[in-house]
């Protein structure tokens, strides 16, 4: 039993010792590739996103169609069709979109 825990231990070591190569060569690679301006399988240099013209600030909002809607619900009101609670709070969503 000592010989295969030996065995295991040494395979663990061997697998790790080779993993820490592995990417120690891979990140010097990187390095040189990048000082000398190459890149790896034909890649090219990274690509920035392009600039994007900020958009023109748009139209003030449709007060006619505010009111319309604050009317309606108004009335709906009046008629007892909602409730106080419910119409401050369709009130705030008109006046907020």
């Amino acid at each position: 039993m000592p010989g295969l825990i030996r065995g295991v231990a040494r395979t663990a070591v061997v697998a790790g010792t080779a993993t820490a190569v592995s990417n120690r060569v891979t990140r010097r690679q990187q390095g040189r590739w990048a000082a000398q301006g190459q890149y790896p399988y034909d890649a090219g240099p990274p690509q920035a996103a392009p600039y994007a013209e900020p958009s023109a600030p748009s139209s003030p909002p449709d007060m006619t169609g505010k009111i319309e809607q604050l009317k309606q619900l108004g009335e709906l009101k009046a008629q007892g069709v909602l409730t106080e609670a419910e119409f401050e709070e369709q009130k705030r969503r008109v006046l907020e979109s």
